[in-house]
């Protein structure tokens, strides 16, 4: 059993009537309902609990962290970003979605900007397959379309990829890296690019199917845990008595 903790600001759904239209009970109830399975058990938090959800033990019972974030994403405490980030070093799983791109928490991870250009247009976009040997795109087809989205643009100021598995094309004509995996320390990331507030995305059976395809891909490995630090020799060293 996978244990999934799915974390949202939850504030859109509050302030802004045309999302909690879309989704009424908050993007984090939407997708823990679609993502669970016999094998995922889901949880939420969002930035408006007690340690906006994320208490230490919240964290230490997570194999795999969802972040959805947008509109606040200074208001997360630096203490909460720095117990999140030590959770996925020592091997915690983390999907950043859409606009997480921003967060302190990816930002951190990356050591980069994150910077992209956007467009929120209501634009078909179209993510093509490019690595269908990779388990987050098993079961899929060759592309996936969403008849509205908001757009992302290259160039987008992330590290290299250790795996690139969806690119993005839009309607008016941009491209985007929107499946991209990075390993940090005994942590796996997997950024996936569709869900903006206004539009059902996450209600799409297809996207569904790649998050928990990611869900599986990102759960702790459980190997064995790196030995660093000063270390005694495994053998004799001959120039000491």
């Amino acid at each position: 059993m996978v244990k999934v903790t799915v974390w949202n600001e939850f504030l859109h759904e509050k302030q802004h009537d045309e999302v909690k239209k879309v989704y009424p009970d908050g993007i984090h109830q939407a997708l823990a309902k679609g993502i669970a399975a016999g094998d995922i058990e889901v949880a939420t938090a969002t930035l408006e609990e007690p340690e906006h959800g994320l208490t230490e033990e919240r964290l230490n019972e997570t194999d795999v962290l969802i972040w959805w974030g947008h509109m606040a994403h200074d208001q997360v405490d630096d203490a909460i970003v720095e117990r999140v980030q030590q959770r996925v070093l020592n091997g915690m799983g983390l999907i950043v979605l859409h606009s997480g791109h921003f967060s302190k928490i990816f930002k951190k991870l990356m050591g980069t900007g994150c910077d992209l250009k956007w467009r929120e247009a209501g634009e078909k976009e179209r993510l093509w397959v490019v690595n269908p040997a990779h388990p987050i795109a098993a079961g899929l087809p060759e592309y996936i379309t969403l008849e509205n989205e908001e757009m992302y643009g290259e160039h987008f100021d992330i590290p290299a990829p250790d795996e690139l598995i969806f690119v993005s094309w839009f309607e008016g004509g941009e491209v985007f890296r929107s499946g991209c995996t990075f390993s940090r320390g005994q942590g796996k990331i997997f950024y996936f690019r569709p869900g903006h507030e206004t539009y059902p995305t996450y209600y799409n059976p297809q996207v569904l199917q790649v998050i928990q395809n990611g869900i599986r891909w990102a759960a702790p490995s459980h190997a064995s845990a790196p030995v660093r630090g000063n270390h005694q020799p495994l053998e004799p060293i001959s120039n000491q008595s």
